[in-house]
């Protein structure tokens, strides 16, 4: 079937290129393998399927306020009021058009995968509503078209304004990858002209940054695509104009009339990553997914340039992140109080912000670490999220959000306690700001680039998944197929289906989580301990049919959290490979804090379970439940009962797919 066929249409990058006279790129990514080469089965091939087929319909009509009963969008409805179709006023938040950018991103890369003349006509026909609202002198962002009375650029502080060019930006370079086609990359261009006409030091320029950062990393998408070194300039400014003295948004507040106490109040600009130039960065602070998304565009500009002391302060901000606030979900950003990062090792499981794009920020970080240096590290840290934070933002259906990600859930508290109304118990339908669920979109669609990286003759296997992958080699073409139950089962087996004439290597990542791993090649034993950096390279003359044969142990496992972690003292969570579990009511009961989990890991077992997702497991363990004859509020120890009891986790992330009820990942430990 179609399906089962790596697509060889030619719509990829390598088959569309700019025209001749186009300069080359500065420093092009190395790593990209292109969508139409990758095709994933297995639990992401269903993700991906889901996304194509359900989630951007969905998110079509939601954009188009289509779906009776959910909040309205008016995202789309903006741009025809800026194009002159219709008469409106902005509806929505200041950053609703990225909505739209976003979800055309999605687009293009579920056409990558696999063209789609219908779909591929729908997005057509928003890149039209787009390029008629664009202005004459390429500015695009309805908010400010729909209040002509308004000054541009004058609170890159707090509207969106360059976050929203940058999504679409990012959408442009996608849409083009995949088809070939230029309208939205040109309307991109002269968006990106005007910036560069307008942002910079001397000559007039406007000197300043994005409180919201995206542009960075999307002029440098922009950049590689199109050859313009100008584009890696200005992304290259926004990046050392940030943090510096004079604060470039202390200037603007002060422009706008805020008084020097504002301004100057402590910690002021930490929210906005601007509180320190950002080489000197040391601690990954204010909110969560503008910092992921500058730490992205940090790492790509460092890459392109060289820049050796900006790649050592994104070395020193995953340090920070990934050693002392990360969960173990792959979740980040503590507090819902600014959706923020806090401090080291504080880590609560009911108050978490952990919100959904920036679990996806996170990711973003991790490929970009990983394409300018090949260590496990990376990779480790983007399957967690992939297989946990991110999935449990979005229902099985494709048609339902969640836009914080707890690890611990009491419904009444929700409803009930302001201090945790954040906390959702069910997943919404849409939101009135509604960054996450395309977000969601667009990553599914893509999963395939951050399985797989090319480089130098070498394809890398950064995340296993059944399916197959091809890249250009020396001599011609190599080919593979991977057959696999991952992440429900360790074994993988992959057969070379293409190959050249001349030696080529493949580089295998042997996971963090696994203590044990081996490997052969048509039966002879590769020693794992010649791996670099947790990868494993293996170059030989491969011929058809060379088979690589894999095993990554998964037993189940009782991980703990370091004494610092006081929200998870005394109390350990289950993992099982890359995937994090956790209690639901609907199998345990309610009331799960009164529960313990003996720590006889003998006792915890795996069996299938394909109630949820075909291949899945469930976890088994022994316990006992905490249970009181009284409603008296404080008694003695002998007054509470320890009754023996079966503990059942699920995936954590398909929790909340059986109606409302509690939940939670860390379970106190006997």
């Amino acid at each position: 079937m179609a399906q089962n066929r790596i697509n060889n249409d030619k719509r990829s990058e390598e088959a569309r290129p700019m025209p001749a006279n186009a300069a080359k790129p500065p420093r092009p990514s190395t790593a990209r393998v292109p969508l139409s080469r990758v095709r994933l089965d297995g639990m992401w091939g269903l993700y991906q399927r889901l996304a194509r087929e359900a989630t951007i319909p969905y998110q079509r009509d939601i954009l188009n306020d289509a779906v009776p009963g959910a909040v309205a969008s008016y995202a789309l409805r903006n741009f025809r009021a800026a194009a002159g179709m219709v008469e409106a006023r902005h509806g929505g938040c200041p950053w609703q058009d990225s909505d739209v950018a976003k979800w055309l991103e999605a687009v293009a890369y579920a056409l990558e995968s696999q063209p789609d003349a219908a779909l591929e006509s729908d997005a057509d026909g928003v890149i039209d509503l787009i390029e008629k609202a664009q202005q004459p002198d390429g500015y695009v962002d309805t908010y400010y078209i729909l209040h002509p009375e308004w000054e541009r650029f004058t609170n890159l502080l707090e509207h969106h304004e360059l976050y929203c060019m940058g999504h679409l930006t990012e959408a442009a370079v996608a849409y083009y990858r995949a088809t070939g086609k230029r309208k939205l990359l040109d309307v991109a261009r002269r968006c990106a002209n005007m910036l560069c006409a307008r942002f910079g030091e001397g000559g007039g320029k406007t000197e300043g940054c994005p409180g919201h950062e995206e542009i960075e990393l999307a002029l440098i998408k922009l950049s590689d695509v199109t050859g313009e070194e100008r584009y890696l300039r200005l992304a290259k400014y926004f990046l050392d104009a940030r943090g510096t003295s004079p604060n470039c948004f202390a200037l603007e507040e002060k422009r706008r009339g805020r008084s020097d106490a504002e301004v100057q109040r402590e910690g002021r600009y930490a929210y906005y990553q601007a509180h320190m130039p950002v080489r000197d960065q040391t601690a990954a602070v204010g909110h969560a997914v503008r910092a992921a998304y500058l730490y992205t565009g940090m790492a790509m500009a460092a890459l392109r340039t060289g820049d050796e002391p900006l790649m050592a302060a994104c070395r020193r901000l995953w340090s920070d992140i990934v050693g002392r606030q990360l969960y173990v979900t792959g979740a980040i950003g503590q507090s819902s109080h600014g959706e923020a990062f806090t401090f080291g090792y504080d880590l609560p499981n009911d108050t978490v912000y952990g919100e959904t794009c920036a679990a996806i920020g996170l990711v973003f970080f991790a490929r970009a670490m990983l394409d300018s240096e090949a260590r496990s590290e990376y990779a480790d840290v983007m399957e967690t999220a992939l297989y946990n934070a991110i999935p449990a933002g979005m229902s099985l259906d494709g048609k339902r959000y969640f836009y914080v990600n707890p690890l611990e859930v009491w419904p009444e508290a929700s409803e009930k306690n302001q201090g945790r109304q954040h906390a959702l118990p069910e997943r919404p339908g849409w939101y009135g700001c509604a960054c996450c669920p395309p977000n969601v979109a667009r990553l599914y669609a893509s999963l395939g680039e951050y399985a797989y990286g090319q480089k130098d003759g070498t394809l890398f296997v950064h995340l296993y998944s059944a399916g197959m992958a091809r890249i250009t080699v020396p001599g011609g073409e190599a080919a593979i197929r991977v057959d696999t139950a991952y992440p429900w089962d360790g074994a993988a087996r992959i057969v070379v289906t293409e190959t050249s004439g001349v030696a080529w290597t493949l580089a295998l990542r042997l996971p963090g989580w696994c203590a044990d791993p081996a490997v052969s090649v048509n039966g002879a034993t590769i020693q794992t301990d010649s791996a670099e950096n947790g990868y494993l390279y293996i170059n030989r003359l491969w011929k058809l049919g060379d088979t690589v044969e894999l095993d990554f142990p998964m037993p189940t496992r009782l991980v703990r959290a370091n004494p610092l972690v006081r929200a998870d003292a005394g109390k350990a969570a289950i993992l099982r490979g890359p995937v994090v579990f956790c209690l639901e009511e609907a199998d345990n009961g309610a009331n799960l804090s009164a529960l313990t989990i003996h720590a006889d890991a003998s006792a915890i077992t795996a069996e299938p379970d394909d109630s949820l997702m075909p291949g899945s497991v469930r976890i088994k363990a022994s316990g006992f439940r905490d249970t009181a004859d009284t409603d008296t509020l404080y008694m003695d120890k002998s007054d509470i009962r320890r009754e023996p009891i079966s503990l059942t986790y699920i995936p954590y992330s398909f929790w909340a797919n059986r109606g409302k009820g509690e939940m939670q990942v860390w379970t106190r430990l006997a």
